[in-house]
């Protein structure tokens, strides 16, 4: 610094250049951009005091020194923003490092097969990332388009730019972290899958992602985060459509030839039935209809099934079909059977 002082020009390029160098080191070496800055700032006194000392050799008028003073405090700031500069670029390009790390660890961590655990510790000792005893992955769609990076904790590892946005998520049951989830999370759909172990995060991941289909069909509702763990019974019942529309097609088969309000009155009395276990009057308080109105449709319902419904194994499907159905109420979908029968699921 005593040198940019007191030589020309010529020098404040290879001076700042020097300082860049020192703040990319600094960065590198993981220390505080705010104690080399002090650095400068001390050196910057000591060159003061160095000139003080031999102001009578010097003999500068008032206004010469006012000047020097000047020179020398903005000397310090340039000193001060190119190792400032330095600093930042080391940063971004160690930042953009880890990023890359972390994203290859995900890859790595939903590999089928699974990749092996001492290639899972090895690159999350590089990327900086504590192996957990347990993970949840995460899947995320925007709900508009550009909304912006979520405000994550640094142990979730986040890849926002593949084609289907995820997270994995470490202890994904300790405190305060669903609350962290819920307040990062909010311009995304996000699903999260069941816990696991490390090795089985692919898994998570693959209830995630069926979680998040029905999300956006509007199977499931779409209560800020959606949590796997609450609607096992619903992703079970969506595993295989194609064999449940088989299944409708044959337990509901009583119903096919009736108009479709009938079949949706019928069906809704027939569910509300099964889950109030088989009293009338519940399903009336249910339903909201008189409970007369139930006993009209109940006879209808045993003229059209009947002994089959004092079958408890047929009494389980039906439930299943008609679970499924009602959960589909709304979307507009109709399910298919192989024969190409086409059986509402409209409610």
């Amino acid at each position: 610094m005593l040198r940019r002082v007191t030589d020309d020009e010529a020098s404040a390029e290879q001076v700042a250049e020097f300082f860049r160098g020192i703040g990319h080191s600094v960065a590198r070496e993981g220390r505080a951009l705010d104690t080399l800055q002090m650095a400068i700032r001390v050196a910057g006194l000591t060159v003061w005091r160095r000139i003080s000392a031999d102001l009578d050799s010097l003999r500068l008028s008032p206004q010469s020194l006012c000047a020097l003073g000047e020179t020398v405090m903005l000397i310090q700031d340039e000193v001060a923003a190119a190792a400032a500069e330095g600093y930042a670029q080391a940063e971004a390009a160690v930042a953009g490092e880890l990023t890359r790390r972390r994203s290859r660890l995900v890859n790595l961590l939903l590999a089928r097969p699974p990749a092996s655990a001492e290639d899972i510790i090895e690159l999350a000792r590089v990327a900086r990332w504590p192996v957990p005893r347990t993970v949840a992955a995460v899947a995320l769609y925007e709900r508009r388009q550009g909304v912006g990076r979520p405000a994550l904790p640094p142990d979730i590892l986040a890849d926002l730019g593949r084609s289907k946005p995820c997270l994995i998520v470490p202890d994904p049951d300790g405190p305060g972290r669903a609350r962290q989830l819920d307040a990062a999370l909010t311009d995304w759909v996000a699903v999260v899958g069941p816990t696991v172990r490390l090795s089985e995060v692919s898994r998570s991941m693959r209830w995630a992602r069926q979680g998040l289909d029905l999300v956006r069909r509007g199977v499931v509702a779409d209560d800020n985060v959606v949590r796997c763990a609450e609607h096992m019974s619903t992703l079970i019942l969506f595993q295989d459509e194609g064999l449940l529309a088989a299944l409708s097609a044959r337990q509901l088969a009583p119903l096919a030839h009736l108009r479709q309000s009938q079949q949706d009155r019928l069906a809704e009395t027939l569910l509300a039935w099964l889950q109030a276990g088989r009293n009338a009057n519940e399903v009336a308080v249910r339903l909201h209809v008189h409970p007369q109105t139930v006993r009209y449709r109940l006879r209808q319902l045993d003229d059209l099934f009947g002994e089959r419904l004092q079958d408890p194994d047929l009494r389980f499907e039906l439930e299943i079909v008609l679970r499924a159905r009602a959960l589909l109420s709304g979307t507009g979908r109709a399910s298919e059977t192989p024969e190409g029968q086409v059986i509402s699921l409209r409610r």
